[in-house]
């Protein structure tokens, strides 16, 4: 298999990464997740100039056509400055919700204002008890002639504090915990009924709960029949956490490797003391097999919604996590205490490895995930 980046591929990753370089410096970073927003509206709309944020999408839904190949080269760069705009929520998950479910005039409406970086979007899927579970969804849905109203609670929505539309699950029937009967809704967060409350995240950014009390909903697609649609691409906004964790853990390892090189023990670099070597490998061993599980997940993200795309995008979450948690502890421990310090980047580094590590389902998980898909239960 060729792993070389087609000429058009390797100018996107230039792109990419002069943006990230020029824009998402430390001190910048800092401010922009102090800011009301949580993240840098303007670096938004640099992406959408760019062209960043119709990537993923079809021509005929005014993208450029890419595959999972090039979202994972924009997500790795992302990763590497550890930014906090929800491209993966409102892009890849958001923008391929729409994409799948929805009809001709909500994606004539809504596709090429998110393509263009115009219309952030956010997905409200968690809730309180749902632990990982798509198909854990108590917040309901009742129609009444051609409308539906939504009454529940979610939790978690990533860039839902700044979100122009949000995607929620809703039940329309079933039982709490029915993959059937689950349907996705347009909600609209400025409508009567819709609340929500602001937070911030351990890793710099921002989230909202979001409360909904016979609020308006637009369904998007057939009613009772969304879950399908969640999981695939959820397995798509896997897909792209994977590449942003492999970003992450590549600036964490650099940052670690001039620190040896540049902290003096004894009067001579510490990275002259064989044992921190030996750690210091330990981590690019991590890394490299987390960017071969990331590939992976690129490769297939797009690929038809099968068990074998589930189990192997679940393997690669797996070892994604695992090498993401494992790099951020040891730069941990080859930094010393200044690595738990706000004032040093590669703390936030570490804080948004495990940030990752838990969004769309924990190593344990998969493995279960995983596990189940190989022995059909």
């Amino acid at each position: 298999m060729d792993f070389k980046l087609t000429e058009e591929q390797q100018m996107l990753q230039e792109t990419a990464e002069r943006l990230v370089r020029d824009v998402y410096d430390f001190d910048s970073r800092n401010k922009f997740s102090e800011s009301e927003a949580g993240f840098s509206t303007a670096f938004w709309q640099q992406m959408g100039e760019l062209g960043l944020t119709a990537i993923p999408f079809a021509e005929e839904l005014g993208g450029f056509g890419g595959s999972g190949i090039e979202t994972m080269l924009i997500m790795e760069q992302l990763g590497r400055g550890i930014c906090l705009e929800p491209y993966m929520e409102s892009v890849i998950l958001a923008g391929g919700l729409i994409a799948q479910l929805g009809s001709d005039a909500q994606q004539e409406a809504l596709m090429g204002e998110i393509a263009s970086g115009q219309l952030q979007a956010a997905v409200a899927l968690d809730e309180l008890n749902s632990h990982y579970d798509l198909a854990n969804v108590t917040t309901t849905a009742k129609q009444d002639g051609s409308e539906w109203s939504l009454s529940g609670r979610k939790g978690v929505v990533i860039g839902g504090q700044t979100a122009g539309k949000i995607l929620v699950s809703a039940r329309t029937s079933g039982d709490s915990r029915d993959q059937q009967g689950i349907s996705l809704f347009l909600v609209d967060p400025t409508d009567a009924g819709v609340s929500r409350r602001v937070y911030a995240t351990m890793d710099g950014r921002k989230a909202c709960e979001l409360f909904l009390d016979n609020a308006k909903g637009e369904l998007l697609g057939e009613a009772g029949k969304a879950y399908d649609a969640i999981r695939y691409q959820s397995g798509r906004a896997i897909a792209a956490l994977c590449a942003e964790a492999v970003g992450a853990m590549r600036t964490a390892c650099d940052l670690t490797l001039e620190y040896l090189k540049t902290r003096k023990q004894f009067g001579v670099p510490i990275g002259k003391f064989q044992v921190l070597q030996h750690r210091m490998v330990d981590m690019i061993s991590e890394l490299e097999r987390a960017t071969s599980m990331a590939t992976l997940a690129a490769c297939l993200a797009d690929d038809e919604d099968s068990a074998e795309r589930s189990a192997k995008l679940a393997a690669a979450k797996f070892i994604v996590n695992r090498a993401a948690r494992s790099v951020a502890e040891e730069s941990i421990q080859l930094h010393g205490g200044i690595a738990m310090t706000w004032e040093y980047n590669g703390a936030h580094y570490a804080k948004r490895l495990v940030m990752i590590s838990h969004q769309f389902g924990d190593d344990d998980h998969h493995l279960e995930a995983y596990a189940a898909q190989l022995t059909g239960a």
